[in-house]
């Protein structure tokens, strides 16, 4: 079956290491388009900082949110939102006080107190990147659990590699943890790790699942590009998946079509060979 709809991550795959679209992706993603595929972007993202990227393409595309909490179509409707209770979220930060330094509370709020933290370290070098872009959208609140006026999106850890990998552990050990999904994202080379924990039911796999169905469109019609453990269930889930060739070590273990690097434009060859039928090197 032909490719109906391409599932693409954003960070370490569309996006090359400096944060910015390569030409050659958004050519391909433009003409893909152009013959009646789907675009759906699909990442731990919060929507508006997601959209920064999507702006920059210019075309009609699906925004698959927070690792998968907030489906929103190209006209901005909402088609899925799942919300952590704040009982939960409550309880998360409770068991979780040894990383609450790098914890922070996302809302879908319009405009600013999306994020809400207890401390902003303007020197911290580890968060610096994530911080500046988000400026405008972060709340401080003397304490993360005054700030539950409403059910948030999800509870966001985030620090070094090492110090995150504890925390993820705690996380699934904690006696509750079936009230709660966690996903994590891993930057090995940047040793920076972002952590969300979610509705139980919430996943990238699940909600592209969900999209699919709405859509009318096979798994098999269904090409996944990824690079990270979050990307895992959408990965297994499609018809063609496709791994960066800068992806995560788990991520080549699974005998998947593996395409160029981030830096290399590795969506626009997979898309050429997979979509376009043209001549690329993914393997």
């Amino acid at each position: 079956m032909s490719v109906r709809l391409i599932a693409l991550d954003i960070d370490g795959t569309l996006l090359n290491s400096r944060q910015e679209v390569p030409d050659a992706n958004r050519a391909a993603i433009s003409e893909a388009t152009s013959r009646g595929v789907e675009i759906a972007l699909v990442t731990g993202r919060r929507y508006d900082f997601a959209m920064l990227v999507a702006d920059q393409l210019d075309l009609p595309l699906t925004m698959i949110a927070s690792n998968g909490a907030v489906i929103r179509s190209p006209d901005g409707q909402t088609h899925l939102r799942q919300l952590l209770p704040s009982t939960t979220a409550k309880k998360v930060l409770e068991g979780t006080r040894q990383w609450r330094d790098g914890a922070a509370v996302i809302f879908d709020r319009p405009g600013s107190n999306q994020i809400m933290l207890e401390n902003f370290d303007p020197d911290d070098s580890v968060r610096y990147w994530y911080y500046t872009r988000n400026k405008k959208y972060i709340g401080m609140a003397d304490s993360l659990e005054s700030c539950m006026t409403e059910e948030p999106l999800q509870v966001l850890f985030s620090g070094k590699v090492a110090r995150m990998r504890e925390a993820e552990t705690a996380l699934r050990g904690l006696s509750f943890a079936g009230e709660y999904a966690v996903a994590a994202t891993v930057y090995e080379s940047k040793d920076f790790t972002m952590i969300d924990v979610v509705h139980p039911e919430v996943s990238k796999e699940a909600a592209l699942v969900k999209w699919a169905r709405q859509r009318g469109i096979a798994r098999d019609e269904i090409m996944a590009i990824g690079d990270n453990h979050n990307d895992l269930g959408m990965l297994s889930f499609a018809g063609t998946p496709v791994v960066m060739g800068n992806c995560v070590r788990e991520l080549k273990t699974f005998g998947w079509h593996e395409t160029g690097t981030n830096d290399e434009a590795g969506v626009a060859s997979a898309i050429r060979h997979f979509v376009l039928g043209k001549a690329g090197s993914c393997v």
